[in-house]
């Protein structure tokens, strides 16, 4: 009989000794309080506590974590913006006992000081300045919070300006502005080509004029020289100047009516056309150097 009774009161000890034994993990605190007043902050390892007297009020992590905040507000241009805030923050191991005591909702603290702080900047900015200037943001934000939360235990490591999103009519509108920028360069750069390509077309033609011109020239030349050539074998068989050139005339005349009967296909007329057109234009040379000679 007195076993049995000693078995509740083995086992009710067991119960108290183990309600007193606890494990805290890395990077956490755990608040203890006694008889409802705090007591102690324990770290990381296997801690005791007196059962029934002591409790865990708390268990604070002390890993860095991240708040996200999305506010809607108006720029400087009366355009509507949402901007989403990143917040890294961190108990201070040294205040934890702030950081749980002294503010009930982080959360709602840190999101009222970023509306706070976002809705005063923004305003200030054009929204092409707020895509700039958004580090100057953030960089605002967190000087603001860093001073209201250090007392409460929490310090911000970083604040981040995540993105930026106006209002879909006008991004639109900024999207047809870039397109339009993009086309004016286009049509700019596709001008210059246009412009470069009639220069240099232009040079081309010159230096082709240039070359057909010589060529003339070199033609015209070599042809002097071949008609002064004949004269001279004219004038060794005795027939004087004058006459050489009538018959030369003549004789490019008749080559001339050879070259135009070998071509089937051309439109060429050769006026005067008749038989006699030789013989006259023979006759009207030698008068022609008559009359020169009369006035000599």
């Amino acid at each position: 009989m007195g076993t049995f009774i000693w078995i509740p009161i083995l086992f009710f000890v067991i119960v108290t000794i183990l309600s007193g034994v606890f494990i805290v993990k890395q990077q956490t605190a755990v608040l203890i309080e006694t008889f409802g007043r705090f007591t102690s902050v324990r770290t990381s390892g296997l801690q005791f506590k007196i059962p029934f007297v002591q409790r865990i009020a708390a268990r604070i992590g002390l890993k860095i974590q991240q708040l996200d905040v999305i506010i809607e507000t108006k720029t400087k241009d009366d355009v509507f913006v949402k901007l989403k805030v990143s917040v890294q923050y961190v108990v201070i191991k040294e205040k934890v006992y702030d950081a749980f005591y002294k503010l009930e909702y982080p959360h709602e603290q840190i999101t009222s000081y970023v509306f706070d702080v976002v809705r005063a900047e923004v305003p200030k900015m054009k929204l092409d300045d707020v895509f700039v200037k958004k580090d100057d943001i953030a960089i605002a934000v967190k000087a603001e919070l860093q001073d209201a939360m250090l007392d409460y235990g929490y310090d911000i490591i970083k604040t981040l300006v995540t993105d930026i999103d106006p209002d879909a009519q006008v991004k639109e509108a900024m999207n047809r502005i870039n397109a339009s920028e993009r086309q004016k360069t286009a049509a700019q750069f596709e001008g210059d080509a246009a412009r470069i390509l009639i220069v240099e077309k232009a040079k081309a033609e010159a230096e082709s004029k240039r070359l057909q011109g010589q060529g003339i020239a070199d033609q015209r030349r070599e042809i002097a020289r071949g008609l002064e050539e004949s004269v001279e074998v004219l004038n060794k068989v005795g027939i004087n100047s004058q006459e050489a050139s009538a018959l030369i005339v003549v004789t490019q005349h008749y080559d001339t009516l050879q070259s135009i009967g070998e071509e089937t296909n051309t439109n060429l007329i050769l006026l005067p056309n008749s038989p006699q057109a030789g013989s006259d234009m023979l006759k009207k040379t030698k008068r022609n150097e008559k009359k020169t000679k009369n006035k000599n």
